[in-house]
């Protein structure tokens, strides 16, 4: 005998019922998750990490500003690859600057002046005080006299005398001036030989440069050449006025 149901009974749901419509979505969004691995590949992009695609495209600017850097770089006319002026070398550059002036080109030629040791006239001679040194070594002195005339083209002036001689010391006084001392100085190697003692020595000398003999008139003035060539004797020719003029001209005259 079948018993009434109460109505009033409450239907319990099912426990498996209400998980399967939750269980339905769950589904439904996994096989969407699925459908997007596959098409994308796995992420490499740790969990909490920005988002992949505005971190990738801030990368990509990156290159893409570098390249433009180096593009700009290597299209700079400034560039050493391009630039003439950073290539060729600064004699080839000079060069070609000196190829177009023209007579630029050319090296001035410019004409220095002698200095004033080149044509300054060589240092004065010394010219030997009033008398005559017997002692001395007349033909060492003349010898050495010769060697300088053969150096600077100056003649030597031999002057054969005595101290005890009048006409000598008057022109012992003219030799002392200044002018006359200037010309001595400056064209003759002079050489004073003493004739009036007993030197043997000096008597042959005086005979050797001038041979003519006899009696000598003192002084016997003899210039010779730097060859030792005589040039002039006044024991042949007379003695000049020995005054500042007469020996003065003399001198002049055979300076040359």
């Amino acid at each position: 005998m079948l018993r009434p149901v109460r109505a009033d009974r409450r239907t319990t749901p099912s426990r498996s019922a209400a998980p399967l419509g939750i269980r339905l979505p769950l589904a439904a969004a996994a096989v969407v998750a699925a459908g997007l691995t596959a098409a994308c590949g796995p992420s490499s992009q740790p969990v909490g990490s920005a988002a992949p695609s505005a971190a990738r495209a801030s990368a990509d600017a990156l290159p893409a500003a570098s390249d433009s850097a180096g593009a700009t770089a290597g299209a700079s006319p400034s560039a050493s690859a391009t630039s003439p002026s950073a290539s060729v070398p600064a004699s080839a550059s000079a060069s070609a600057t000196s190829s177009q002036t023209g007579a630029s080109a050319t090296p001035a030629r410019t004409s220095a002046k002698p200095t004033a040791r080149s044509s300054a006239a060589p240092a004065p001679a010394a010219v030997p005080g009033p008398g005559y040194d017997s002692s001395a070594d007349a033909q060492k002195q003349i010898d050495a006299a010769l060697r300088a005339a053969k150096a600077d083209g100056r003649m030597v002036l031999l002057d054969f005398g005595a101290n005890w001689c009048g006409n000598c010391k008057a022109a012992d006084k003219v030799f002392a001036q200044t002018q006359t001392a200037a010309i001595l100085g400056a064209s003759y190697h002079m050489v004073k030989v003493d004739i009036g003692g007993n030197s043997s020595a000096n008597s042959a000398l005086l005979r050797k440069y001038s041979p003519s003999g006899g009696t000598y008139k003192m002084p016997v003035l003899v210039v010779v050449s730097p060859s030792g060539t005589v040039r002039t004797d006044t024991h042949v020719t007379g003695n000049p006025s020995l005054t500042p003029e007469g020996i003065n001209s003399f001198l002049r005259q055979w300076a040359s």
